[in-house]
């Protein structure tokens, strides 16, 4: 399936949602049902559609580049049993796990400590060749003998952990955050089948298990106080089957698995407590035998798996100290005594000392028990706990998980067995663990061929930069790693590792001949953008970690700032013959943390121009051909926010005769300035998807035949998405998809314009996400042409009394301009006069700043003159609603920030409320921001107060400022509250709107 004709929902600004997405996930084919049995017991005949949407972004799915020429295999030294010696050997070239089609790298790494869970099998049908479910965030269905990947979307959250059917044939995934969901997937389609919404509110859920009948699901919350729920999932209810809460002492509950032989039965376990649980007759009990270390006059350790013996008689749980704590059950119980729900019965009646290092995986086969450790051992053990193999490799780390062939295992031959004396030899089939370095291996126990699936970054993904002339991308991590990828073929090309120091930034030369790197410590690498290998000696000129690296246009210099508020530049000379590069100039030019830097091309010639963005609301420029050995000239230096703070920039495509920069600050707003003069030239809407733009790039264009038609790719906190250009505050021209749950690290467009990429910090991945214009066109084109779109931004729409009001308001503005009493004949007009913009806004409810003021009028005023060197003097109803909009706040005025600037400005009272002085509140008005007069102060209070004459003017000449005085003495009270000034002296309601978190560095 081309999913370029694919749809899936996506997010409009108003909260709603819409099938038409801009930025649509690539897809390879999806697998295809095989002749399998159906959903167990009462399961729907059909799939229903997720809720949610399922679009499938194209993940970077990584290979081993020695895959066909594995090293040598090495068994770990220590704690095997005398007698039963560990399986060794060189390992023999199998066939490798087929590469996933159109993919180029896994979600990288993919390995989080809390966060991210993994789980792998083969399949029984699949040939024998090695099937992978990678769930990470948002999550990977990998079926290697389709050659085939696709990525379930629908969470909006992490992944917290993850079930797979014994047939392999459902997976059920959960989440935590607001908003939880638990999804069922259909493996053999990629879809999902049952979401559970709501199933832990409040936290989510720390960990899932699904019965090995297929029909019941158990999970237990994250919250302080769990609930465990035991849900029928193939049934149409809402409510769990059952459920349970847990007592805080238990400790955080983060394992649970059923036992196999009886879905009425499950054990989960913290770190300190192991729970047997058995329901039945919609009841939930659970017993909580002891276990100390005076039990067995041993350590114990921490507890980190548990399962169930194939005897079905006992239980086991793993320990930090290397140690298998067997459980007894009373009696064993068969599934006839579901009615007759009985408390448990179940003791600790072993310690048994396995090892000294941790185990970390416990799992139970048909006639074995099988342990991984911190050491990368993974051993096998009969019902009695004697040693029945050990299968290990010096390279591989501490085990996550481990999953088991559900093929028949081969007879073993006399090289590749190994068994204690008398006993028939030993055979398991193959089986793929993952490990907590990023590394998923293939185990074929034939020979302990250990073989490497995936190997990717250790720490968090925060670089990517995509070539500006092939189809290749590099990708940075905080572990050192550097890897260069063909996104098309796919497949990984040359990479490199750095142990100095962690990788925070990449950039290509326009070139393509160099890759520029930036370390947290300070130090900047320039690469051959082919080998990797160093052009120079490294430069270690930044006191702080290099936050952003970028060329100039004609690769004549090199540009990075840092944590610590200083841009440094580095320039190319010509030395002994040879083009190498040395550090020209470093200067402290912000005193907040630097957001962004570009470079551009001079107006009138081709000389390379430098700025930079800070959250000091600073952009600044540099005279660079005035710059010297140690000597960075600014040549100019301009606030550009008043309120708001700076987040990105990028230069404007030309689309007439001005040319501008273009800024999106903190207030979901974004910003023209005129590249010479640096005047606010437009103030417009920006996509308003939970938080505010974190970094932008211009979509390379693609068409020839329309060179006007440009479009923007961003990210935000979260989220991913397209805005088409130009500008306008239409909130129908963007859209965007959840990408990475906890927080998008970088962004990248290709050359072409055809992909966007995605890093995600410390989820450790990297998604490749296919461009589709035509359906972000379709979905604007839905929204409607001219003021349609505007129009439903405003209270009640067209027809509410909201724009009836904005109406009775402008035309009542031409009377007064005209003067309310005049005899002579009405000029009735479509416009009013600009100088009467503040008064309509205030009217309205957006109480702008003088400075809002001025950049709103000039907005109007000088919107023709570069085309016609004439001033605008009047404005239109329609006109004045998009100016409206545009610079309105984006969530109207919140109750919490004026009590987050009483917070700041005033003081505590006996009460224990915070309140600002009569006097001082006064004073601070006078002599703080822009400053009143006495005055204006006395006409504004009056005006508030609602002391003006019906009908009258507010002008100074009007206002007695001593009656303003005692106005004041009567209606204020010497301690003024927020809610209070909101509430008597603003005449607004002081309820709380929806609640919309951003996070900024003020």
């Amino acid at each position: 399936m081309d999913l370029s004709d694919a749809t899936s929902k996506g997010m409009s600004q108003d909260g709603r949602t819409r099938q038409e997405a801009a930025v649509l996930p690539q897809q390879g084919p999806v697998a295809t049902a095989q002749e399998e049995e159906g959903a167990p017991g009462d399961a729907p005949s059909g799939p229903p559609q997720s809720p949610l949407g399922t679009g499938v972004p194209r993940t970077l799915f990584s290979t081993w580049d020695g895959w066909q020429d594995t090293t040598a295999s090495k068994t770990a030294p220590g704690d095997t049993a005398t007698g039963t010696p560990c399986l060794k050997g060189p390992p023999k070239p199998t066939p490798a796990l087929p590469d996933p089609m159109g993919a180029i790298s896994s979600p990288h790494g993919g390995h989080g400590e809390q966060e991210q869970q993994q789980r792998s099998w083969e399949g029984n049908q699949h040939d024998g060749s090695a099937s992978l479910l990678w769930v990470a965030q948002p999550g990977l269905l990998f079926q290697g003998d389709k050659q085939s990947s696709c990525h379930p979307l629908g969470h909006a959250n992490a992944i917290s952990c993850l079930c797979v059917s014994e047939d392999r044939r459902w997976v059920a995934t959960a989440d935590r955050g607001p908003d939880p969901l638990v999804i069922m997937w259909d493996t053999f389609s990629g879809i999902p089948v049952r979401t559970i919404f709501d199933s832990h509110p409040g936290g989510g859920v720390a960990a899932i298990a699904i019965s090995r009948d297929a029909r019941y699901l158990v999970t237990i919350s994250s919250g302080r106080v769990q609930k465990v729920c035991l849900w029928r999932w193939t049934s149409h209810t809402e409510s769990p089957v059952c459920s349970a809460e847990l007592r805080p002492e238990f400790g955080l509950q983060d394992f649970v698995i059923f036992n196999p032989q009886n879905p009425y039965e499950f054990v989960s376990n913290s770190k300190t407590q192991v729970i047997f649980y058995l329901w039945g007759d919609a009841s939930l009990q659970y017993s909580t035998p002891p276990l100390t270390k005076q039990t067995f006059k041993s350590v114990v350790g921490h507890f980190s798996q548990s399962a169930f013996h194939f005897n079905n008689a006992q239980a086991l749980t793993g320990t930090s100290a290397g140690k298998l704590v067997v459980w007894d059950m009373a009696c064993a119980r068969s599934l006839s005594e579901e009615a007759q729900v009985q408390p448990h019965s179940t003791k600790a009646t072993k310690l048994v000392p396995m090892q000294r290092s941790s185990i970390t995986v416990l799992t139970v086969l048909e006639s074995c028990i099988v342990t991984g450790d911190v050491k990368g051992r993974v051993k096998f053990y009969n019902g009695q706990l004697q040693l029945l193999a050990c299968y290990s490799h010096s390279s591989v780390g501490p085990i996550c998980s481990i999953s088991f062939s559900k093929s028949p295992p081969e007879p073993p031959d006399a090289a590749s067995a190994c068994s204690s004396a008398g006993s028939q030899p030993f055979t398991t089939g193959n089986f793929i663990l993952s490990t907590s370095d990023a590394t998923v291996l293939h185990v074929a126990t034939d020979g302990t061929n250990f073989e490497k699936v995936m190997e990717e970054a250790k720490k968090a993904t925060t670089a990517i930069a995509c070539h500006p002339r092939q189809a290749l991308l590099a990708v940075g991590s905080h572990c050192g790693l550097l890897k260069v990828w063909d996104y098309q073929q796919p497949k990984h090309l040359v990479s490199r590792i750095f142990t100095e120091a962690s990788i925070q930034c990449l950039s290509y030369d326009p070139e393509g001949c160099f890759l520029a790197t930036g370390f947290t410590d300070g130090s900047v690498y320039i690469l051959d953008a082919i080998s990797l290998q160093s052009c120079c000696e490294a430069f270690r000129f930044s006191r702080g970690a290099v936050t952003h690296i970028s060329f100039s246009h004609d690769s004549e210099y090199l540009a990075t700032a840092d944590e610590k508020y200083a841009v440094t530049v580095y320039k190319r000379v010509l030395q002994n013959g040879q083009r190498c590069w040395e550090h020209l100039a470093g200067l402290h030019s912000h005193y907040k943390p630097i957001r962004s830097i570009l470079f551009g091309v001079q107006l009138d010639s081709n000389e390379p121009r430098l700025l930079s963005l800070g959250e000091d609301r600073q952009l600044v420029e540099y005279d660079l051909s005035s710059s010297s050995k140690d000597r960075l000239v600014i040549s100019h230096r301009d606030r550009v926010e008043q309120v708001a703070v700076p987040l990105c920039l990028a230069w404007y495509p030309q689309f007439g005769t001005e040319s501008f920069i273009l800024t999106a600050n903190s207030c979901y707003k974004m910003k023209l300035y005129n590249t010479t003069t640096k005047m606010c030239r437009k103030t417009l809407l920006g996509p308003t998807y939970g938080s505010p733009l974190e970094k932008i790039q211009i979509l390379p264009t693609r068409s020839t035949t329309e060179p006007q038609k440009c479009y923007l790719a961003y990210i935000t906190q979260d989220k991913v998405g397209l805005q088409i250009l130009p500008v306008d505050g239409n909130p129908h021209k963007s859209s965007a998809f959840i990408c990475h749950p906890d927080g998008v690290s970088d962004l990248a467009c290709s050359y072409d314009g055809r992909y966007v990429f995605t890093a995600g910090g410390n989820d450790r991945t990297v998604l490749k996400w296919e461009v589709n214009l035509n359906a972000l066109e379709a979905a604007a084109s839905l929204g409607g042409e001219d003021l349609v779109p505007f129009y439903s931004l405003l209270e009640g729409g067209r027809e509410g009394e909201f724009f009836r009001e904005l109406e009775d308001y402008f035309y009542y503005v031409q009377l007064r301009s005209q003067g309310i009493d005049t005899l002579e004949t009405r000029q009735v007009s479509t416009h009013i006069p600009l100088e009467e913009i503040p008064s309509v806004m205030r009217a309205m409810g957006f109480y702008p700043s003088e400075e809002e003021i001025e950049e709103m009028i000039n907005e109007v005023k000088f919107s023709e003159y570069v085309d016609t060197g004439e001033q605008v003097t009047k404005i239109n109803l329609g006109d004045f609603i998009k100016l409206y909009i545009n610079h309105r706040p984006a969530f109207g005025l919140s109750m919490k920030t004026i009590q987050r600037a009483f917070q700041v400005l005033g003081y505590d009272n006996e009460n224990g409320d915070k309140v600002i002085d009569r006097g001082d509140l006064l004073l601070l008005l006078q002599c703080r921001g822009e400053h009143m007069t006495e005055d204006e102060l006395a006409q504004c209070l009056t005006a508030l107060l609602g002391r003006h004459s019906e009908g009258g003017r507010s002008d100074l000449d009007t206002c007695d400022p001593s009656g303003a005085a005692a106005l004041t003495g009567e209606e204020i009270p010497e301690e003024i509250t927020a809610e209070r000034f909101t509430a008597d002296i603003l005449g607004l309601p002081t309820a709380e709107p929806e609640k919309r978190t951003v996070k900024i560095n003020e």
